[in-house]
């Protein structure tokens, strides 16, 4: 028995909690058979107290959405001095943000599709781009907010400026790839594996293809040319370095080779807290490199550290 205590962090209170809840609940009870001792904590505003009379040895952060990987959260951690897993405080708010993200990228080789950010209220009876485009919320997670514009669009998305709309002021408006998902985790310092996500019966990898019992397909690894695989690898780890990640993270690419077998690749953004459950894609990635869920989970537990 390990004998070391975790408190797995999940819940919390952003539009991605019921994700979170489902990775937790995963990871707990791996972590449980893999013989450490764990403390599932549900996320709220007393966090930092609960912790501080808690003192685990290491925390492992299941949090997905603001305040579970913004760097709030690892602030807290940090403050408290308790190891955490996945990324630290600067590269976690980093990513977050896709706009500061994606400059980091371009500025590290990353080819990245144009975009630009603005204000959801300055959103006119124009396009603010030539369709097609992708309007996405800057700092949402597991798609929430995305809207694909069509060409054949006449005007701009009426949902953004709507009073319904909940995810902040702040959008990017970004030129569609079209193409292939693909997708790849890097474990530490190493790329993993390359996935072709398919979605089934969904225009696009949004929330419920993502996290819909039969939503989407798996392949990996994916099925594309050896030098485009290991391109992808290359540009994830590059990527998981230049914006100062740590443990675990998952960049998300498009790839269009409806012209040549070359075509476009492009890299879309950076996912510090990506799903953990056995079926997730990064858990699935490690399999494939030869990881159980459970000794995958304590590879990171044991590189948990402070100052990330």
């Amino acid at each position: 028995m390990n004998g070391k205590h975790v408190a797995v962090l999940m819940g919390g209170f952003s539009s991605e909690r019921p994700v979170s809840l489902s990775s937790g609940a995963a990871c707990a009870d791996a972590l449980e058979a893999a013989g450490y001792r764990v403390t599932r904590i549900d996320v709220d505003r007393n966090v930092a107290e609960t912790l501080a009379a808690l003192r685990p040895d290491v925390a492992f952060n299941a949090l997905h959405g603001p305040f579970g990987e913004d760097g709030t959260i690892q602030g807290i951690l940090e403050y408290l001095e308790i190891p955490y897993t996945h990324s630290g405080v600067l590269a976690s708010a980093l990513a977050m943000d896709k706009a500061q993200a994606k400059h980091v990228a371009a500025a590290s080789g990353i080819p990245v599709a144009d975009a630009q950010v603005m204000d959801r209220h300055a959103f006119g009876p124009k396009h603010p781009m030539k369709p097609p485009y992708v309007v996405k919320p800057v700092s949402e997670g597991s798609s929430f907010g995305v809207v694909i514009v069509k060409e054949d669009q006449s005007h701009p998305p009426q949902v953004v400026t709507s009073s319904e709309w909940r995810y902040g002021d702040r959008i990017m408006v970004e030129r569609y790839v079209a193409g292939r998902e693909l997708t790849c985790g890097v474990m530490g310092d190493k790329a993993l594996g390359v996935t072709e996500i398919i979605p089934q019966g969904h225009a696009f990898y949004d929330y419920d293809s993502k996290y819909v019992k039969g939503g989407s397909r798996h392949v990996i690894p994916a099925q594309i040319s050896p030098n485009i695989y290991q391109k992808i690898q290359t540009l994830a780890l590059k990527a998981h370095q230049a914006i100062g990640c740590r443990g675990v993270s998952r960049s998300d690419f498009r790839f269009d080779d409806s012209s040549s077998a070359e075509g476009e690749l492009i890299w879309l953004e950076i996912n510090t807290q990506p799903g953990m459950t056995p079926t997730s894609l990064v858990p699935e990635m490690a399999a494939h490199a030869g990881y159980s869920f459970g000794e995958f989970l304590s590879w990171m537990v044991e590189d948990a550290s402070c100052l990330r």
